[in-house]
């Protein structure tokens, strides 16, 4: 049984970059859903479907298996036993896995790998519903926010960084909409899990964060061990 933590919350509150730190210094695997999409759409390709062909697609995905493994601390994705990470950003793969993603079955599959992977391994995962939905049993949960205007900046700062021309009030309305987008929808809408820890990290650093989540996550392994 793996030792799993669950990091949800809104758009821009750093989730991802969190993640992916932590899972690092502790040795997890981080959940890396689009890859693991892309997996899916490597396997569907290789079967000749079209991204039309839904009855097909629905099919494939029963001897479909999707897993990530690290090996010399880069994210290496699995299909089927094969290496298929070289593949992982190609267009023709990248459309597959937009367009597949949509189909209910698809996320079902998608919902039972990344279980079967928590299982087995130390794992990561970030997302709107991961501790209320795809790991309810999670060792550790948080729900990671910020303020609109500091989820808002972050995003702006990056965007000037690639030379990108944005507008910060906009940015920051995008922002505020897709909370409620997420926060009202039917299926699996982003709410904090009773028994998440909120971490609101307006004003705090990427550093704080990681070592405030570290903490965490170390107490609770103590508890447990």
């Amino acid at each position: 049984m793996g030792y799993n933590v669950a990091i949800d919350g809104p758009a821009g509150a750093g989730k991802s970059t969190i993640a992916q730190l932590v899972a690092k210094e502790k040795g997890y695997v981080y959940v890396d859903t689009g890859a693991m999409y892309r997996g899916l759409a490597i396997h569907f390709l290789e079967n000749g479907i079209e991204a039309e062909e839904t009855g097909k697609i629905v099919e494939a995905c029963k001897d479909a298996d999707v897993t990530i493994r690290y090996e010399d601390g880069q994210q290496q994705v699995y299909l089927n036993g094969k290496n298929i990470t070289a593949k992982l950003r190609e267009e023709v793969v990248g459309n597959m896995a937009s367009k597949s993603s949509a189909i209910p079955e698809v996320r079902a599959k998608l919902l039972e790998l990344q279980r079967e992977l928590a299982r087995k391994e130390n794992v990561i995962m970030d997302g709107r519903d991961i501790g209320t939905c795809v790991l309810p049993d999670d060792d550790v949960k948080v729900f990671l926010t910020a303020s609109v205007e500091t989820r808002a900046k972050r995003r702006y700062d990056e965007l000037v960084e690639k030379g990108v021309s944005c507008n910060l009030e906009e940015i920051a309305r995008d922002i505020a909409e897709r909370d409620e987008r997420d926060s009202t929808r039917e299926i699996a809408p982003l709410k904090q899990a009773e028994d998440a820890v909120l971490l609101d990290t307006t004003g705090m650093t990427i550093e704080e964060v990681k070592q405030k989540l570290k903490a965490l996550i170390d107490e609770t392994e103590k508890s447990i061990g």
